[in-house]
């Protein structure tokens, strides 16, 4: 029997023991049932090429089940809020993205001008104003709604970069928009999120400034600095950078899912469509922006990625600062996973349809790292 096999049927063996307790409303081994169902599908997925990408989601959504299920293990150990590990793991990660930026990443933008300033202005202008449309329609609480415009105002995440590489995209032009997306974010963010959601929370602009330049810019500039200096010497703290991103931002939003499950609860099931409508709509008008500006296939993907994948991470940062981790920290978490799993799924579609231009001269995209490809995170 296939290990893929056997997986599979592990993980529809516990889905019905889950089904049976939920049922019979044995709710206090369900959390642990639900994670090993998790668990052994992301197994499964791990041995189909196109699948791969999933598992970490998956993953993901296996240590948030518990934290659903069992809140008080990820809220605090002893006296320490646990959510005070949040704005470190972040620092982190961008530490981790700037490890993996040069010079040359920056020179881009001198190589593809148009292909960047689009994919910025149409991140910065579709995101933000679909999140305001969809919190007005959906009618969420304020703090909840200003959490949905908060993910929209983000700059885009690494994820974007994987999930062009597997789509056959403009692998350079990813990279381009994701850094220029992050390097100007500690000025659009805070201005958007007063422009659109000031109308629902407060906004402290200035506040929000430092708050990102400390997340981002700070982390990331030393990153870059760690790149000329040390990249390369330590094999060893290269290839476990991404693994600690990926485990950070697991990490992070176990802790989010904790502190907000009693709203979770209450709005999980609304708020995940709206996420999901959210993150469907950034793909679609970013590709459409792109095709009637006249872009090759190529560059349309990569816009279409590069607007709907945000950095979630850094919203649900921004969340815990302005000191609404339990209520505008919630879109965040679930956009996280949500646009891994669109994601992956719009790159397979796409790696399954390679655009006509490489079909006819047989060219390929630009491979992606062993590191680049294991940042699937957000």
């Amino acid at each position: 029997m296939k290990r893929s096999t056997l997986f599979y049927l592990l993980s529809a063996a516990t889905l019905v023991v889950y089904g049976v307790l939920a049922i019979q409303g044995q709710h206090s081994w369900g959390g642990w049932i639900l994670l090993l169902f998790f668990l052994c599908l992301a197994l499964a997925f791990r041995q189909h090429r196109l699948l791969k990408g999933l598992s970490y989601t998956l993953m993901v959504m296996a240590v948030v089940s518990l934290a659903l299920y069992y809140p008080w293990h990820f809220k605090t150990v002893g006296d320490f809020k646990l959510s005070g590990l949040i704005i470190p793991l972040l620092q982190i990660i961008m530490f981790g993205m700037g490890t993996e930026l040069s010079l040359k990443d920056f020179a881009n933008v001198l190589r593809m001008p148009k292909g960047i300033i689009v994919g910025v202005v149409c991140h910065y202008i579709i995101m933000p104003l679909v999140g305001f449309a969809v919190a007005k329609a959906f009618n969420f609480p304020n703090e909840i709604a200003a959490g949905i415009i908060l993910v929209g105002c983000c700059p885009s995440g690494l994820a974007s970069n994987v999930m062009c590489y597997l789509a056959k995209g403009n692998l350079a032009l990813s990279f381009s928009v994701t850094t220029i997306s992050t390097m100007v974010a500690p000025f659009l963010t805070p201005l958007l999120m007063r422009l659109l959601g000031g109308s629902f929370v407060d906004i402290n602009f200035w506040g929000m400034v430092w708050d990102i330049t400390k997340i981002v810019i700070i982390p990331t500039a030393a990153g870059l600095g760690f790149h000329y200096l040390v990249h390369g010497k330590f094999k060893w703290l290269d290839k476990a950078m991404p693994l600690v991103s990926m485990a950070g931002i697991a990490i992070i939003l176990t802790i989010i899912t904790a502190a907000g499950r009693d709203n979770l609860l209450q709005v999980g099931a609304l708020l995940l469509i709206a996420t999901v409508l959210h993150n469907v709509l950034g793909y679609f008008m970013g590709y459409w922006s792109a095709r009637l500006l006249r872009f090759h296939e190529r560059d349309c993907r990569t816009i279409a990625l590069e607007v709907g994948m945000q950095n979630a991470g850094l919203a649900s940062g921004l969340a815990l600062a302005m000191g609404k981790l339990t209520t505008a920290g919630l879109a965040p978490a679930i956009f996280g996973p949500v646009m891994n799993i669109t994601g992956s799924s719009l790159a397979s579609w796409w790696h399954n349809h390679p655009p006509a231009e490489e079909a006819s001269t047989g060219k390929t995209t630009q491979p992606a790292t062993n590191d680049q490809q294991q940042s699937s995170y957000s």
